[in-house]
């Protein structure tokens, strides 16, 4: 158990790395977006070549709003701040909670309400504290934007890998199929943009290198080895780990510092996250 435990931190710490590692890079978001997707597709791809998976147009529908996510986070970390970024993106509850009913008909219940409200307050505050320019964040109005429609996609990944878990039990179907998927698809869209690539330094090399082999595919590869053996509560609880030292390590390396607003709506986010999860786990064992 506390292995799985370490495994899930480990993936987490790592997604945490991507949005300075983003920022470091000299490359377009739309640049970045191509070479870290095509790798960590080549990467989990040969990983999933040693298991018996079927590719499925379930599994590429998936990974449509996975692979908009990919490609809106980057470009809102481009624009706007790291914490702005993931704050924005870990909204996703509040639209699965709306779009769980409708997709996958999954009631809400009456504590999902209090749920809701409290991240819409967070939202509410990160876009008020809305930011300066700067050098790391030299459009923060319309990196926010993109940074909430990745929270959307976000959440419409999730519920697809749902619905992919669900299935997998009576079919051969495995969601790791969606993740490289998107993968693929995102390199694509991003290859449309990225032209042409002129004067890329090795350090820019070195950074998508290690965003596709490590922020990506190895944090997925932890992620999916731990959570095997954890709840859903214990693991996503885990999981905020990154949304935590996102910030952080744009704080450290690029003494990037948010709105004190923004960084109070992230972590109106994050505690009625962590609430939320507590309270399902008290009503499950009730």
């Amino acid at each position: 158990m506390l292995r799985a435990k370490l495994y899930v931190v480990a993936g987490a710490l790592l997604f945490s790395t991507g949005g300075v590692a983003i920022k470091l890079s000299t490359l377009t978001g739309w640049q970045v977006s191509c070479l870290r997707s095509a790798v960590a597709a080549l990467v989990l791809g040969v990983v999933l070549s040693r298991t018996e998976v079927r590719w499925t147009w379930r599994a590429w529908l998936v990974a449509v709003p996975y692979a908009a996510t990919f490609t809106l986070y980057t470009l809102a970390n481009k624009a706007t701040t790291a914490a702005h970024a993931i704050f924005l993106q870990d909204t996703a509850p509040l639209y699965i909670l709306v779009l769980g009913p409708l997709l996958l008909r999954e009631r809400a219940r009456g504590r999902d309400l209090g749920f809701m409200l409290a991240l819409g307050l967070g939202l509410g505050l990160i876009f008020v504290a809305g930011g300066e320019r700067s050098a790391t964040a030299p459009n923060p109005g319309f990196g926010n934007v993109l940074g909430a429609c990745s929270g959307i996609s976000w959440a419409l990944t999730l519920l697809g890998l749902r619905w992919l878990a669900i299935r997998s039990s009576a079919s051969a179907e495995h969601p790791l199929t969606a993740i490289v998927a998107g993968c693929l698809l995102a390199a694509i869209v991003g290859a449309m943009f990225a032209f042409p690539f002129s004067d890329v330094r090795w350090v820019d090399w070195s950074i998508v290198s290690y965003l596709g082999v490590f922020q990506i595919a190895l944090a997925y590869l932890f992620v999916t080895s731990g959570i095997r053996q954890l709840t859903a509560l214990a693991a996503s609880l885990l999981l905020l780990v990154e949304p935590v030292l996102t910030p952080v390590w744009a704080w450290l390396l690029l003494a990037e510092a948010p709105p004190a607003l923004a960084l109070g709506g992230g972590a109106v986010v994050i505690a009625a996250t962590v609430g939320y999860s507590m309270s399902r786990r008290t009503t499950a064992g009730a």
